[in-house]
């Protein structure tokens, strides 16, 4: 397992402001506040939800679920393999433009050569036409044919998720634990109707971070994510209070800032890279869809597992359900902040990868591996000790507060876990390890959901997240196998391992 040890090896320099350092931190700072952004919006649209009432918060909980965990089967695998073909042709881009501003100034510098007495008014105007040549190619946008194939499955993508979601809302709540005769129903169905309409935004704006990602500017989606989630904050109480709309203002004031924030990113994008390829040919749907449904299959599973712990919560009725979409909801935005690493992770190591540059490679691996287990060690104190008092932001409801202060532990504990299980998605994406990536979940997958269900039979709102727990342990296992044993694309670190330390 030397290749394991490697990764953990000289963690006292995890913090180093060296090149590498000042790389992770430039992508992943901005990438973490962008994905914060989004959680804490829904933190705050629970807040406001839970003070019309816990039948409405729990309504709005299952119809949540139900929609993020749809959203991330076509959000994730789009995201993640966008990034990293974008990420690997962005490198050969560069590698071609440095290679032709060589031959440029390599033949200026010939030019310059020539006979000064009897050229040299040829000479100086040949120099300086391939010296502009050069100036212009620094200004001009990038060619990256993933990313308007990216864009426009992200759009289609997103109008089948709407329509699916419009068509099926009453089966999907049923599925969840929340039939027709159940007070949550009407409030859940409304709700689900109403935010499945901004879908198409959804997926459109994560496919065009994707591609940000991949050119490693996180800064433009940060921007972007923080306006849109600002409308969405200040529309909230007008639209639920003011104009009394209830739970219906809230899916409308999201899905205003979700258009807001997909047009937003869209006009940037359209600065900066080539959206119109020359031809047809030029797309690379076919590399997406195929890359794309491995990781669907992963995805799938993943969401499985989250889905069935929301609806065996639900089946324990309304206060159960309330208590456990509040302790989900802080669990997936505190743990989501290492994703801002993972992204880092897959846009470093995919650009290395495609120059052949290894020891970046498992240098970078190594970096964020180390911070995201110091990041989820800090989550853990962070949340052991203000989750007790902070917890009365969501509900008043005693009883709803009980169950609540019962997962706060698990919540707590299980953050170090979450994180590392998050960054070694992002260090397998930019390795293009995904059949990998898709055939382990699987497997983490079926244990998980047997874990469930026997679980919470027996315990309950503490199976559940005894059963979780589980789930993400896994999750980490996978990923050290995987790298530890240095097979697939790793395999170059047992070839290498006294190369690479």
């Amino acid at each position: 397992m030397l290749p394991l040890l490697m990764l953990f090896s000289s963690i006292r320099n995890a913090f180093s402001s060296d090149e590498l350092g000042l790389e992770i931190l430039n992508i992943s700072l901005p990438t973490t506040l962008a994905l914060a952004a989004d959680p804490i919006a829904s933190l705050i649209d629970t807040a406001f939800i839970g003070h019309i009432g816990p039948v409405e918060l729990a309504a709005v909980g299952v119809s949540i679920a139900i929609f993020n965990q749809i959203s991330k089967i076509t959000i994730i695998p789009l995201v993640s393999v966008t990034t990293s073909l974008v990420a690997e042709e962005d490198a050969v881009d560069e590698q071609n433009q440095q290679s032709e501003r060589e031959m440029l100034m390599k033949v200026s510098n010939e030019d310059v050569k020539l006979d000064v007495h009897d050229h040299a008014e040829k000479a100086g105007n040949s120099s300086s036409a391939n010296v502009g040549r050069v100036a212009k190619l620094d200004h001009d946008k990038s060619y990256i044919p993933s990313a308007s194939s990216g864009i426009v499955i992200g759009g289609l993508l997103g109008v089948l998720q709407a329509l699916f979601l419009i068509f099926t809302a009453k089966p999907m709540l049923s599925y969840m634990g929340v039939d027709s005769n159940s007070p949550m129903f009407k409030p859940a169905q409304q709700y689900l109707t109403l935010r499945s309409f901004g879908a198409p935004a959804v997926i459109i704006s994560m496919a065009i971070q994707g591609v940000f990602r991949g050119i490693k500017d996180t800064k433009t989606p940060l921007y972007a994510t923080v306006m849109g989630d600002v409308t969405n904050i200040i529309l909230d109480p007008l639209l639920m209070f003011v104009l009394r709309l209830g739970v219906n203002g809230a899916a409308i004031s999201h899905i205003i800032s979700q258009y807001l924030i997909a047009i937003m990113l869209l006009w940037s994008l359209m600065k900066q890279v080539v959206l119109l390829p020359p031809s047809i040919q030029d797309f690379r749907f076919g590399k997406i869809l195929k890359n794309g449904f491995l990781l669907l299959i992963k995805v799938a599973s993943a969401t499985f597992c989250v889905t069935l712990s929301t609806s065996l919560a639900a089946r324990k009725g309304s206060t159960t359900m309330a208590a456990f979409q509040i302790c989900l909801q802080i669990w997936m935005a505190t743990s989501l902040l290492a994703d801002g690493l993972a992204v880092a992770a897959q846009a470093i190591i995919a650009s290395a990868f495609a120059r052949d540059d290894y020891k970046k490679v498992i240098a970078s691996a190594s970096r964020v591996l180390q911070l995201g287990l110091i990041l989820g060690l800090v989550l853990s104190v962070l949340l052991l000790s203000l989750l007790p008092f902070a917890s009365r932001l969501f509900t008043n409801d005693i009883n709803v507060l009980q169950l609540i202060s019962i997962g706060i532990p698990y919540v707590a504990a299980t953050q170090p876990i979450n994180a590392l299980a998050f960054v070694f998605d992002g260090v397998n994406y930019g390795a293009s390890d995904f059949t990998y990536s898709a055939y382990s979940m699987i497997m983490v997958a079926l244990v998980s959901i047997l874990s469930l269900y026997m679980l919470s039979s027996s315990l309950g709102f503490t199976g559940i997240w005894i059963a979780l727990l589980i789930y993400m342990t896994l999750r980490i296992f996978a990923g050290f196998w995987r790298i530890g044993t240095g097979s697939g694309p790793w395999s170059f670190l047992k070839e290498n391992s006294v190369e690479l330390q």
